[in-house]
């Protein structure tokens, strides 16, 4: 299990890891012996209906949501359990980079579905019965609507941030360019020199998709520019993603589509509209990543759903706690909301 660098900000929690055994997958091929690491905050309550399940975004890990966990923050401890599982693909959780079984191109494809079916085994085995709420940024806000269709009586409530019923094509375009910046071959078997790759992935996945326009504006010069630049290069070079694990989950982002259940017929709007659990639903003005407008498509369709626009020019990392204004405003969202339900 290699553990990203400790970054400012984060809560250091004991780690914990369980075997849920082996895992069909959506495609028919099995995850062998598959295990799934997580973090927990707070305790259940007497009547074990205050479990929160935070999920990840993509190449990210249970810190993810770090920003929002705290006294007096949308998931505070003193009141909430909380449970963040590392997703299947991010180098904690089962993934190419660390099975025993499947390493590297022997891993079989993952989609979201599987992510979340995974973490409902684990949640079986922890005997947790139901959900007070499932809350996610990005592909983790992609897993929180996953859950609400997957598995409706499970989940109370959805906090779904800068997320996408169907992953977008321009969303599947910026994936394809950053698994280049990683591989020589379209095939991805063979993963580029880190100096190489270097040159593309960190500019491309930490600035140009995440941030706005308006955001890189704020560097004072061209030189300040290129120095950050420099910075994340430096940074790739001494933690940078294992390539199959990166393409793991990028192909999973690309195949989402919560309506491509049998039951559905590949109908995505009918699926949102099959959610009942009350549902959150937030994102910026321009995101892109994850292209607004989807987040906002997604929340029209849901019976019991609000949309709550971000006002951040942080682009898709106004939820990511980037932006102290946001952060401010999206716990203050967050907290409203549960506290309705």
């Amino acid at each position: 299990m290699r553990h990203p660098p400790f970054l400012a900000g984060w809560i250091d929690r004991e780690h914990q890891e369980c075997s849920i055994g082996d895992l069909v997958l959506e495609s028919g091929k099995t995850l062998l012996d598959c295990h799934l690491t997580w973090v927990e905050h707070g305790s259940r309550n007497a009547e074990g209906n205050n479990t929160v399940l935070a999920c990840c975004a993509i190449g990210s890990s249970h810190h993810r949501l770090d920003f929002l966990i705290g006294e007096g923050k949308a998931l505070d401890p003193s009141s909430l359990h909380i449970i963040v599982i590392d997703a299947l693909g991010n180098g904690l959780s089962n993934s190419p980079s660390n099975s025993l079984l499947q390493s590297g191109t022997l891993f079989p494809a993952i989609t979201i579905r599987d992510m979340v079916q995974s973490q409902y085994c684990l949640l079986q085995l922890l005997e947790i019965t139901q959900l007070h709420c499932v809350i996610g940024a990005s592909m983790g806000g992609m897993q929180a609507l996953q859950w609400a269709v997957s598995y409706p009586d499970f989940v109370n409530s959805v906090v779904a941030m800068t997320p996408m019923a169907r992953t977008s094509r321009w969303s599947q375009l910026v994936n394809e360019l950053s698994r280049r910046a990683l591989f020589i071959d379209k095939a991805c078997i063979r993963a580029r020199p880190l100096e190489d790759a270097k040159q593309l992935w960190p500019v491309l996945t930490q600035l140009i998709t995440p941030l706005t326009p308006a955001r890189i504006e704020n560097f004072p010069s061209q030189d300040d520019l290129l120095g950050h630049i420099t910075e994340l290069e430096n940074q790739f070079l001494e933690s940078s993603p294992d390539p199959f694990d990166w393409l793991a989950q990028t192909r999973a982002y690309d195949a989402h589509d919560l309506g491509t259940i049998a039951r559905f017929g590949g109908n995505t709007n009918a699926a949102l509209a099959s959610i009942a659990a009350s549902t959150l639903v937030l994102a910026p003005p321009l995101d892109l990543y994850n292209p607004s407008e989807c987040a906002q498509a997604a929340a029209a369709m849901i019976p019991n759903a609000q949309f709550i626009e971000i006002p951040s020019i942080y682009g898709h990392r106004s939820a990511a706690g980037d932006d102290k204004k946001a952060t401010n405003f999206i716990n203050h969202a967050i907290v409203d909301f549960l506290a309705k339900i």
